[in-house]
């Protein structure tokens, strides 16, 4: 049995110059865990911070580190007392361990049962590769912030990943969902269910137009917007951000979203009936992981960047 792989690795920190494609041994695959043949792993902005050494006052590092954090895939084989899943079952998976080193731009990965759900069957590899970090931390946000129906809510950013997500989960909640965004994808958010409006200097007083009382929640998915963020919030209001720790001492909650396959399954239950879905794109093969790389970084994009396996 071969136990090497391909993946997509770095061995020191730094720029898109350190990613290269490499062969490394395969994973372990302990007791309680799952391996994963890789059909599509999501490209998020955590995964070129962590490469830069952005976080590392915040993760031990092992290198070389094989990067990425979202997985689509398929079983091929389990560990030892694994009942949940089945060589052949169809998942996906948000795989943040908390060490960075064997990641999902790979071949295969290794992952604890824990943290992985069945593939939602209405979405395709591409898109459920695209899902599991953006939809969980689209899902922590609203949860932390107690979004109930009729209410109204300001999510920064909604036309990335993470406010795509958000959008259709506010509205499958029954509320009403204010989002900022540039014009070229206001048409787009329109179609998901919000209410675009331009970010920029004058955000205050376009938001309050449409609400004039304020808004009683805002997801900040951007950082860099707490002033518009309260300036907007009506008396007794809830706010929460992904990007700007800050917001905890103005009465606000930081996300920083745990790997659970439980809240995983929540988001493949509405993709299957059709109340989720995910814009992809583009996609690339692993090996042109740089490429997907630098596409995120120069931002504009209209929906999730996604590797797809080795193309030789």
């Amino acid at each position: 049995m071969d136990r090497t792989m391909k993946a997509m690795t770095y061995a020191r920190y730094g720029g898109l110059e350190v990613l290269e494609a490499a062969t490394v041994p395969a994973p372990k695959l302990p007791p309680g865990s799952v391996l994963i043949r890789v059909k599509a792993a999501g490209v998020n902005p955590v995964d070129w911070k962590v490469m830069s050494g952005k976080l590392d006052g915040l993760l031990d590092v092992h290198f070389p580190v094989i990067p990425g954090w979202d997985v689509a895939g398929v079983v091929e084989a389990v560990g030892f007392d694994t009942p949940e899943f089945a060589a052949g079952d169809e998942v996906y998976a948000y795989g943040r361990r908390d060490s960075v080193g064997g990641g999902t731009f790979a071949e295969l990965v290794a992952l604890p049962v824990s943290m992985v759900a069945r593939k939602p069957a209405a979405l395709s590899w591409e898109q459920a590769g695209g899902l599991p970090l953006t939809g969980m931390v689209a899902q922590r946000t609203l949860d932390l912030l107690e979004l109930a129906s009729g209410q109204t809510l300001l999510i920064h950013n909604g036309s990335g990943g993470a406010g795509r997500m958000a959008i259709q989960l506010a509205v499958d909640r029954g509320a009403r969902v204010i989002a900022t965004a540039s014009g070229r994808h206001h048409a787009r958010l329109r179609e998901l269910g919000a209410e675009p409006v331009e970010y920029g200097p004058g955000l205050v007083s376009r938001v309050r137009r449409l609400a004039p009382q304020g808004v009683d929640a805002a997801a900040d998915l951007v950082g860099g917007v707490l002033a518009e963020t309260l300036a907007v919030l009506r008396g007794g209001g809830r706010h929460a951000s992904i990007a700007d720790p800050s917001v905890r001492d103005h009465g606000g909650s930081y996300v920083w979203v745990r790997p659970d396959g439980r809240e995983l399954a929540r988001l493949t239950a509405l993709a299957d009936a059709g109340k989720l879905t995910v814009d992809v794109e583009r996609t690339y093969p692993l090996e042109q992981a740089a490429e997907a790389f630098r596409a995120g970084m120069e931002g504009h994009t209209g929906g999730k960047l996604v590797l797809t396996p080795f193309s030789g």
